[in-house]
């Protein structure tokens, strides 16, 4: 750009301003690369020769042995070197640093920044001028015409003339960007280049935010928060109007322990169930099983002799300790959830069949036992010592919150730290794909079953220490709509493939503060459920929008 004003740079002005710099950094560069010939990049180099000898299947035992032993060799006299010159190459690098603090935002980037401004203003202008012009000349060239298609004719290529000088402007904007932009990371170059790679906490985050600007789409933006943004105003608006309709507040420290504490086991639902979306699949049994699993806790951890009757036998667990009760509750939960999973598990992926089948077969056949099983009856309380061994209140603070966190980090960890979790986004995003690269499609399938179903039966457990009890077959009933939309609303797609652990928890919480704030409201239940619904087809919407926009 031409320098019309004092405060825009031209290329070569740039360049003038820039080279002090890049000369100085660079002779200190140069000295630094003769010291690191025979030391660190010596080192790097004979590593990877060490690294390269072990996955060499073609040499024999002795030869990758000796070959390794020379590599170690040679390896341990360039770390000497490395270590020797290790203070000077410190220096020099500390000599480098300071003359970029010094002079770089000084003498280079603000003056630059200032300059990409100023150009921003002046395209501004330029493109409002032009803008006018074709303005006047379309109406110049309107009151010239009379006949109905020939100014239906000049309206269009009016309008796409508009869309070039647009066009024009958003391409000058983004030239003016991605100068700024690298000139910015110029700075960052140099210091790799020093450094090799090692950046500080604050160098990784300036950059990280440096590139969230750059990079920031508005309309992106919107789709992929958009929802989480007018879910935060409503509650706002709840925080608002519950001290005024109901002359109480919403958001207290005691609150906010309940909706924690309602939303942990729902939590581990909602972390099973993600790993079969994660895998374009659902879940529609998860009420049934945690109907299951309260009856089954209950029934084990009973206070006294049961009440009621299981195929017609009354079982009595008395006569083991508390502590074996508790334990036997837990593990008889996550074997009966995970047996049925795995039933569903094993159709879907031997079968091919949609697990909405497979689990609504499975959502049918264990509300059925279960039912038949009980005559449908509750059995009552849990031993009162229970639910303090297993949950206990310290100051207050229910520690049933710890247990939902511990299975966030284990899952959290399963999805990203393992091969089992790489393989599960892969066979979610291309199963076919993932069946060519080695992937076992049916084991991954299997295991995300299996795992839902030690959850499911973790969470009913949880439920039932939470609720004293109190378990029957018809409890739970609707939990999996609940537990399927957290994950939606979370950013989980069904898409398959795409899905983070954080996005399940917000998704979670979202549902617990809504219900729970609604609840306080006095909001008809029956009205909750038309919340929940514009918040599942609002997400769903959404995601559908992102899909469609990456085709």
């Amino acid at each position: 750009m031409a320098n019309g004003n004092s405060k825009t740079l031209t290329a070569e002005q740039e360049m003038q301003l820039r080279q002090p710099i890049e000369d100085y950094v660079s002779k200190i560069q140069k000295k630094i690369d003769v010291l690191r010939v025979d030391g660190s990049n010596k080192v790097v180099a004979l590593q990877n020769n060490i690294d390269a000898a072990k996955r060499d299947r073609s040499l024999t035992k002795e030869e990758r042995e000796d070959r390794i032993a020379k590599n170690k060799a040679e390896l341990e006299k360039a770390k000497a070197v490395e270590a020797k010159n290790k203070d000077e190459i410190s220096k020099l690098i500390s000599d480098a640093e300071g003359y970029l603090a010094a002079h770089f935002n000084k003498d280079y980037y603000q003056p630059l920044k200032e300059s990409c401004d100023q150009e921003k203003i002046l395209a501004k202008e330029k493109n409002k001028q032009k803008v006018a012009e074709l303005e006047k000349a379309h109406q110049e060239n309107l009151s010239k015409l009379t006949d109905h298609q020939e100014i239906k004719d000049e309206k269009y290529v009016h309008k796409n003339r508009l869309f070039d000088a647009k066009m024009e402007l958003e391409k000058e904007l983004q030239q003016i960007k991605d100068r700024r932009h690298a000139a910015f990371a110029w700075k960052y170059h140099l210091i790799d280049m020093l450094r090799m790679s090692k950046f500080t906490f604050m160098e990784t985050r300036a950059q990280k935010w440096e590139t969230y600007k750059y990079t920031f789409n508005r309309r992106a933006f919107l789709l992929q928060n958009g929802l989480y943004i007018a879910i935060i105003l409503i509650f706002i608006g709840l925080c608002i109007a519950t001290p005024i309709i109901k002359h109480v507040p919403l958001l207290t420290y005691n609150n906010i322990l309940n909706i924690l504490q309602q939303a942990s086991p729902r939590m581990f639902l909602a972390l099973g169930v993600a790993g079969l979306i994660l895998l374009t699949g659902t879940d529609l049994s998860i009420g049934r099983m945690v109907g299951m699993g309260m009856t089954t806790a209950t029934i084990i951890m009973h206070q006294g002799i049961n009440t009621g009757a299981v195929f017609g036998h009354v079982f009595d667990f008395t006569g083991m300790s508390v502590g074996a009760r508790v334990v036997l509750a837990l593990v008889v939960c996550i074997l009966l959830c995970t047996f049925f999973t795995a039933i569903g598990g094993f159709f879907t992926a031997k079968f091919k069949m949609h697990p909405f089948i497979s689990t609504m077969a499975n959502m049918l056949v264990i509300f059925g036992l279960v039912t038949y099983a009980t005559k449908g009856v509750s059995f009552g309380a849990i031993e009162p010592s229970i639910p303090k061994m297993i949950i206990p209140k310290i100051n207050g603070f229910p520690t049933i919150i710890l247990w939902a966190v511990a299975a966030i980090a284990i899952v959290w960890f399963i999805w990203n730290k393992t091969t089992f979790g790489k393989n599960l986004y892969a066979v979610g995003g291309n199963p076919e794909a993932a069946a060519v690269s080695g992937i076992s499609v049916f084991g991954v399938t299997m295991g995300a079953f299996i795992m839902a179903g030690i959850l499911y039966g973790f969470g009913s457990w949880l439920e039932c220490a939470r609720m004293f009890g109190s378990g029957s077959a018809a409890y739970g009933q609707g939990w999996e709509m609940d537990a399927i939309a957290a994950c939606v609303v979370g950013g989980v797609s069904f898409t398959g493939g795409i899905g983070k652990i954080s996005g399940v928890v917000v998704g979670v919480l979202i549902f617990t503060v809504l219900i729970y704030s609604l609840t306080i409201l006095g909001i008809d239940t029956n009205l909750q459920f038309v919340f929940e619904g514009i918040i599942i087809i609002t997400a769903v919407t959404l995601d559908c929008l992102k899909y469609v926009q990456k085709k």
